[in-house]
């Protein structure tokens, strides 16, 4: 997940990578490096080991330490390639470690320390966070999943707009990797949205945090702040940069009304 500051607007961009564009999350450790360099989540990075551990679920016996020890570093890994290719493009990018600041309570963020990620906004830095095994003052530790971040930061900062970059063009009516007839939506209200969200399916992956459903219901409070969600499909060349400086893209725009 990357945090983008509009100067323009003096407002806040929050954009969202999903692991599915970055990683082949039906293989284990398998990063897209192509795509991680061309876009200047953990896909198959963290979410493996997560659910061999049951990380998400809470700590249960010692053996899971070892698998919350290393759902994290993978994620580091990934999060390194990301950077690499962020900082090798002159774009200041900086890294934080969501395990570092964030604390949850029965798998929610209850604890959010945002002092140095307001200071790198207002020098002009570009901070990254990533979905992340955190501690969690119920289960002892769990899986924030990027989604729950974007959310969060989103109303947190007062974000002009949230874009979710995906592996497919936006919202369809139906699955666009199995039905070829699937109708994509261009505009949702939230009104619609809960009609439609019968339909979205969850991961074709390894995914412990919610497929498209997840990240759907996360984003609803997004919208109902008054904060437009535009979904584009981020494997797609250049759509990410329209969607990032406003120009009309393939996707789906998601409003309050």
């Amino acid at each position: 997940m990357i945090i983008v500051r509009d100067l323009s607007e003096v407002k806040t961009i929050i954009l969202k990578i999903g692991g599915s564009v970055i990683t082949d999350k039906n293989g284990e450790l398998i990063a897209r490096t192509e795509v991680i360099n061309r876009l200047d989540g953990g896909g198959s990075f963290g979410h493996p080991t997560a659910q061999k551990y049951g990380i998400k679920e809470g700590l249960k016996n010692d053996g899971q330490k070892v698998g919350f020890a290393e759902t994290h570093h993978v994620m580091t890994v990934l999060n390194g390639l990301v950077m690499d290719s962020l900082v090798w493009h002159n774009i200041p990018a900086f890294s934080m470690a969501p395990s570092g600041c964030v604390v949850t309570e029965n798998g929610r963020i209850k604890l959010c320390e945002d002092t140095v990620l307001k200071k790198l906004l207002n020098m002009g830095f570009v901070p990254v966070l990533y979905g992340d095994a955190v501690f969690d003052e119920r289960l002892g530790f769990t899986v924030l999943s990027g989604d729950q971040i974007v959310a969060y930061l989103a109303k947190k900062l007062g974000a002009s707009k949230v874009i979710i970059g995906v592996d497919i063009d936006g919202l369809y009516d139906e699955d666009p990797k199995v039905d070829t007839n699937a109708k994509l939506y261009t505009h949702l209200t939230l009104r619609e949205l809960e009609e439609a969200k019968s339909k979205l399916g969850g991961s074709t992956g390894v995914d412990v945090t919610g497929g498209m459903l997840g990240k759907i219901l996360e984003l609803v409070s997004v919208v109902e702040y008054g904060i437009p969600v535009v979904i584009v499909n981020a494997a797609k060349p250049n759509r990410v940069y329209k969607a990032l400086i406003g120009e009309k893209v393939v996707g789906t725009v998601i409003e309050k009304v």
